[in-house]
């Protein structure tokens, strides 16, 4: 049985309505979650979220806020994570980080479609998504202010879709079966590519292996450097020996200068 993208009247309405004059961001991510809203998906995906749609309105803040450009690095990840992106509508949106360090806090709706284990609770959610943590809290203690790390970074994912399995499990998106990913990558390249020659970077750096993999093909041919720093997921083995130290290594190795840590560095 084939799983369709839930979605919202309210938000696509929104979306449309504010269409023409959105930042660059906002139009390619509505762009695309009307793109990824025409996809079906087979089990093992019991449910689809898409936080472009009902937490657009956070997304927006965060875009407008902080997609200024140009960029020194783009970091992008995969796809959210159920107590991340999926709560917040912010790439690796750690409910406290995003409230707390990047300020945004607005209504956030609901799927149409929603897991009983995995309720979309927005800003009210309790539960904190550790890569999301890690993320936020090394660019807090490195650069202090979101102002100061913006300037010169922006965090964006790849996909923004959320799967789950019957059981609630997340599936993330290289799990997909083979055609499923490719019928996603012909939207998500695209959105990648106009989102880097929005932003105009240096350097893009993948958030794992994946995302490395997929900017190498959506960005072949553009005068930027490209790499990859270790997932912060606690599911990752090498996450969990020194992550931050490993992930400002690969910064630094494109060639970008960082700020000396405000605070000293814990052993994430």
């Amino acid at each position: 049985m084939k799983r369709p993208v839930a979605s919202t009247s309210s938000g696509r309405a929104r979306r449309d309505a504010a269409a023409d004059r959105s930042p660059a961001l906002l139009a390619i991510a509505d762009r695309l979650s009307r793109e990824l809203s025409a996809l079906s998906f087979r089990s093992p995906v019991a449910f689809v979220y898409n936080p472009l749609e009902y937490a657009r309105d956070a997304y927006a803040a965060y875009v407008a806020r902080f997609a200024t450009a140009p960029k020194e690095v783009v970091l992008v990840g995969m796809n959210p994570g159920p107590f991340g992106m999926a709560q917040t509508g912010v790439p690796f949106g750690e409910v406290a980080s995003v409230r707390d360090w990047l300020g945004i806090r607005t209504a956030v709706g609901r799927p149409t479609l929603m897991h009983p284990k995995r309720p979309v609770d927005g800003f009210a959610c309790h539960r904190s998504e550790v890569s999301g943590q890690r993320l936020w809290g090394w660019a807090r203690r490195r650069f202090q202010t979101p102002d100061v790390f913006f300037a010169r970074f922006f965090i964006a994912n790849y996909c923004p879709l959320l799967f789950l399995e019957s059981s609630g499990r997340n599936l993330p998106l290289d799990k997909l079966a083979a055609d499923e990913q490719r019928a996603i990558a012909v939207h998500c390249d695209a959105a990648l590519r106009e989102t880097v020659r929005a932003l105009s970077p240096r350097c893009v750096l993948g958030i794992g292996r994946f995302a490395e993999r997929r900017a190498a093909v959506a960005l072949a041919g553009l005068d930027v450097a490209l790499g990859f720093i270790p997932h912060p997921s606690p599911a990752s083995p090498a996450a969990n020996r020194g992550w931050e130290a490993q992930a400002e290594r690969a910064i630094v190795g494109c060639g970008i200068e960082l700020p000396a840590p405000s605070s000293p560095t814990p052993p994430v």
